[in-house]
């Protein structure tokens, strides 16, 4: 049992209280009294009303079960007029302007990728804030995004080859020359402000765009770099004869270096595992050290120790002769807790546990006052001097509402100016998605993101009808009316409201980070949707992706969206069900179960018994999955609402679960901290858990894993100490 330390009539735990004025206050003209009574007037002010808000999503979710079950063949109409009746569906306002002012280019007129990471692992966390630059070149030689692979070890110059030709058509294509093509050139260098290239038969030619040409490294007539720029993104030339791939291209280019991950989330939520004031003070540790500008890891590599930081900015010279700088990392954002769960590493008067989302808002916030005030060590984030806060599993404009106003008192109580904490709205709950219009009006001042996400959003449309029927199967979901209406009502939406140039629209995420030829096939649909940023798996699957961004102007396919987008709102109120009469074989429940149960499985183990919140899992077919909780409340919930509604029993869904834990042992095999479930598995903590997820989750709130988890992590905390 840790030590708690009293102040402001709070029982705070000594770990998140040390934390806390040892290391984030210092540099801070802000007292540790200041703190611990402005978290006590927070909680003093909005914890009754985060309940209120709780409670009502409670009684809503009573009053529309009760509803299916009184009336199961009703027609749409009655089901609309119900929703409306019971203040779920809200009249969407007339007109909504978005006024959110001093945001960052990354977000205004920048689009590109953005990576999603766990924040409590600093290596990831480092990783992805300088994934803002990735070279393509690694990105093609060591991926599938080009056919075959890498032959022998060391530099393979067959694969180098294909490598150069792929740079060279995406060169030709977006940076073309006057003359020739770029693998026909010899040598790069710039006079009068422009790009020469000198050809191999000796002839000079220049960019038939010259302003394309941004800037150089090195000297004029013999630089080590050129900065190209297409689409508000640069691309660098890197040139070095010295090196392998250097040698081999005639040029001398030994690497093309894309800007990448614009914007990078680092989450304290979905990808996290921290149940207790240890793990949230590793959180706002790494947090801390991102916002100061030293946060660093050194891990061990090839026998010796290397150390990562961040990387600094990145220095030209411009077309004039004038030196510049571009930002070196990607403009981070942090994705706060919903307003769900509370933690005990906070007690408040009453000893109750503090709401964790209130908790996030002060201590991140707190945290990112020393980018704000310039005790960044030179690594800046923000230069329009907000923080980005992304906030959850919102339901509604109330909440939304709840969470501005929760902003606002924050900046109140730390001298901030208003509207410096910039909200990001996530679409992934069914009652947001049905009123996004009031849910953005809500936010006007501070909407900085707004995005979709089909697994979270899945999981609440199964568990808000989940007394309606049975539900097609998880596979099948992407064929159902309500999710492609889902999708473009976002963008529309966000467009009718004038989030262009003040806030991101983005779409979610690409799970396969070991396909990325199917990627860099697919992904373009998220930019011509209407999407300034999607969600990738990793830095390299971020470099492949942002030729997409290349490929298409993202402004310019917002235009033609206004006057072609159109979105049938009453989809989304059609509920996913197994048509009427439909008969499952054995085999097809089979599978399913399966399916959801080896998913179920392969991630709850590593988040109860491991603590690790996102990771690659294999799946059913051992294809390597990016998954966090989203991924376990969609299998969750759709078992639960096969058992509720008779599709299989409880017998059926334990038969499945020894079977896939079985299989998730063998998958882990090479783990040596791994814990098998099989055939122990009354003793195993993950397997319970993953049981209780599916048997308790027709009643779990919302559909909500984290309450099981959370629990089922103390539990584990202890048994494996």
């Amino acid at each position: 049992m840790s030590n708690r330390i009293s102040q402001a009539n709070l029982a705070i735990d000594n770990q998140l209280h040390d934390m806390v004025v040892n290391e984030i206050l210092p540099g801070l003209d802000i007292s540790a009294d200041q703190v611990w009574q402005a978290m006590a007037t927070l909680l003093e002010e909005f914890q009754p009303r985060n309940q209120a808000l709780l409670a009502k999503r409670a009684d809503l979710q009573a009053k529309i079960s009760n509803w299916h079950e009184n009336n199961p063949s009703a027609d749409a109409n009655s089901y609309k007029a119900m929703l409306q009746e019971v203040g779920y569906l809200v009249e969407a306002p007339a007109q909504v302007q978005a006024t959110t002012a001093n945001v960052d280019e990354e977000i205004s007129t920048i689009a590109g990728p953005q990576l999603v990471v766990p924040v409590n692992n600093a290596r990831y966390a480092l990783n992805a804030a300088n994934a803002r630059w990735g070279s393509l070149y690694d990105a093609l030689y060591g991926t599938d995004a080009l056919p075959g692979q890498a032959q022998g070890k060391g530099y393979d110059p067959k694969r180098g080859a294909q490598v150069i030709a792929f740079g060279k058509e995406f060169l030709d294509k977006h940076f073309p020359l006057m003359h020739g093509c770029h693998g026909q050139v010899m040598a790069y260098s710039t006079a009068n402000g422009s790009l020469i290239a000198t050809l191999e038969n000796g002839h000079a030619t220049m960019m038939a765009t010259p302003k394309l040409f941004a800037g150089y490294r090195g000297d004029a007539d013999n630089p080590t770099a050129m900065l190209l720029k297409h689409n508000n993104l640069h691309v660098e030339l890197v040139i070095n004869r010295d090196i392998p791939v250097g040698k081999q291209d005639m040029a001398g280019i030994a690497d093309i270096l894309m800007e990448s991950a614009v914007s990078t989330i680092m989450d304290c939520e979905d990808s996290v595992a921290a149940v207790d004031a240890e793990d949230k003070a590793l959180v706002y540790r790494n947090w801390l050290g991102l916002m100061k500008g030293d946060l660093s890891v050194s891990m061990n590599k090839g026998g010796k120790t290397v150390t990562r930081s961040l990387n600094a900015d990145r220095e030209y010279t411009d077309r004039h002769g004038e030196t510049f700088a571009l930002h070196g990392r990607a403009l981070l954002f942090v994705r706060n807790v919903g307003h769900l769960m509370t933690n005990d590493a906070i007690l408040n008067a009453q000893g109750e546990e503090a709401p964790e989302g209130i908790m996030d808002g002060l201590f991140t916030t707190l945290c990112s006052m020393h980018d704000l005030n310039g005790n960044s060590n030179g690594i800046s984030n923000s230069r329009q001097g907000s923080m980005y806060i992304v906030k959850p599993k919102m339901h509604g404009p109330e909440e939304v509402a709840f969470t501005v106003d929760l902003f606002t008192r924050i900046e109140e109580l730390l001298g901030l100016p208003k509207n410096t904490l910039k909200v990001g709205i996530m679409d992934e709950e069914r009652r947001t998605s049905v009123n996004l219009k009031a849910c953005i009006a809500a936010a006007s001042e501070r909407v900085a993101f707004i995005n979709t996400g089909f697994l979270d959003r899945t999981g609440d449309e199964i568990h808000t009808s989940m007394s309606a029927g049975p539900m097609v199967a998880k596979g099948d979901m992407k064929q159902e009316a309500w999710i492609n209406t889902y999708e473009d009502n976002n963008v529309l939406v966000g467009l009718q409201c004038g989030l262009q140039g003040r806030a991101q629209i983005g779409k979610g995420m690409w799970a396969k980070p070991d396909c990325m030829a199917e990627m860099m096939e697919v992904k373009i649909g998220h930019p011509m949707a209407g999407a300034n940023t999607a969600w990738v798996p990793s830095p390299t699957g971020a470099t492949l992706h942002a030729l997409h961004y290349h490929d298409l102007l993202v402004q310019e396919r917002q235009e033609e969206l206004k006057q072609s987008l159109t979105a049938d709102q009453d989809k989304l109120l059609q509920i996913p069900l197994l048509p009427a009469g439909t008969e499952l074989s054995s085999e097809q429940i089979t599978r399913e179960l399966d399916n959801n149960c080896q998913g179920i499985l392969g991630y709850v183990i590593r988040w109860v018994e491991a603590g690790v919140g996102c990771s690659k899992v294999p799946d059913i077919n051992q294809v390597g999955l990016m998954e966090d909780r989203a991924t376990l409340r969609i299998s969750a919930q759709a078992l639960a609402n096969w058992l509720a509604h008779g599709i299989c029993t409880r017998q059926m869904v334990v038969a499945s679960m020894q079977r896939m834990a079985v299989l998730v042992d063998e998958q882990n095999a090479g783990d040596p901290t791994y814990r098998k479930m099989a055939p122990n598995f009354e003793s195993s903590v993950g397997y319970q858990a993953a049981l209780e997820l599916v048997f308790e989750g027709a009643t779990q709130p919302s559909g909500y894993t984290e309450p099981v988890l959370h629990r089922r992590r103390k539990e584990a905390k202890v048994t494996y100490a």
